[in-house]
């Protein structure tokens, strides 16, 4: 009761600047959920060094006639963020965010939503082509060195008398790795020759943290974004990639319900052949598996080898998930071309 006493005290002040008067708080993180006569509220910390560019990038889309994100309401004096003990701190309504629909109709409402906010944010901006390529060779150049250093890596657990767990697990899964490093590496390839001629790309408005926690719904059922405290202009890869990270980062599956998100996202806001192959690319990459080897080799002396070993195989299972995420959106494209194909030489 006294943590609770406490809350509210601390908090009264910055709402006090909403003319708010809360009679209870309590923590959801760095969320407070305020209820109060006029209603309940949610009132959000943020690191003050962070600034306030959310707010206009969240007013940018209001302007852009995108209304599916959680409003964030003016203090009395027309602030948008109130300053107090160097945190800032800005307020919404709270959302009741349960669950009356059918589960698998969330994050579909999810991906059409974030197609539609990249859709009305969408403009194509100057990119040069020494930026494209400057691009091409820092990733290739990587790409590269990872490629000695696992052949190098894996030349040295085989001239090991005794391989470690970590070892003989890497040397099992090494042909998958370097599979997928390969196929990566013809997506970047061809991005590289599609963009030769091109002079622009095309920018959206990133969320920056897409999550199911960060889409919340009202008591209509109608799915609202929060969280756009890192929006930022960007390639509209920059939000799915992350995403789909965290989905597949899991047992192995047929993530087919993560293809039907992605169509749902395509069907509104579909990719151009280079943010395709760019797209691909990069989730193809195992990047995550990679940094693993590299850290085992590093730190191998002082290395808990279970919980190392434990830790490859999840990574080892999100790089097949991924695999089939990325294998049937090549067949799905392939379909289509061999539809438009055949549609084509009908009407000829």
């Amino acid at each position: 009761m006294d943590d609770a006493r406490s809350l509210l005290i601390d908090t009264e002040p910055i709402l006090r600047q909403y003319a708010i008067e809360p009679y209870f708080v309590e923590n959801f993180g760095r969320t407070k959920k305020v209820y109060a006569n006029s209603g309940q509220y949610a009132l959000k910390k943020i690191d003050a060094r962070r600034g306030t560019d959310f707010i206009r990038n969240t007013q940018f889309l209001f302007q852009k006639g995108f209304n599916r994100i959680v409003p964030v309401y003016p203090a009395a004096d027309g602030r948008y963020a109130v300053l107090e003990k160097d945190s800032l701190y800005y307020l919404m309504p709270w959302l009741p965010n349960e669950v009356k629909e059918n589960r698998t109709e969330r994050p579909l409402q999810l991906f059409r939503e974030l197609a539609r906010l990249h859709t009305l944010s969408a403009r194509d901006v100057e990119v040069g082509r020494a930026e494209r390529e400057k691009h091409y060779e820092q990733t290739a150049k990587q790409w590269e060195k990872d490629e000695e250093f696992i052949d190098g890596f894996i030349e040295a657990s085989e001239n090991e008398w005794y391989m470690s767990p970590f070892q003989m697990l890497f040397c099992l899964y090494y042909q998958d790795i370097r599979q997928a490093m390969q196929f990566a590496r013809q997506k970047l390839d061809s991005w590289k020759e599609k963009t030769a001629g091109q002079s622009k790309a095309r920018m959206v408005m990133l969320h920056g943290k897409v999550s199911s926690d960060h889409f919340l719904f009202d008591e209509r059922g109608f799915g609202y974004f929060i969280n756009f405290e890192d929006s930022r202009l960007g390639s509209p890869i920059k939000d799915l990639l992350p995403f789909f990270s965290r989905y597949l980062r899991a047992r192995p599956k047929q993530a087919d319900e993560g293809i039907e998100w992605l169509n749902m996202y395509f069907k509104h806001f579909p990719f151009r052949e280079d943010e395709k192959l760019l797209f691909v690319s990069y989730m193809a990459y195992p990047t995550g598996i990679l940094k693993a080897v590299q850290s085992y080799h590093l730190t191998r002396e002082g290395q808990d080898e279970l919980r190392a070993v434990q830790k490859f195989q999840k990574l080892y299972w999100q790089l097949k998930n991924t695999e089939y995420v990325v294998m049937r959106m090549e067949e799905i494209e392939k379909q289509k071309e061999e539809a438009a194909a055949s549609q084509q030489g009908a009407q000829s």
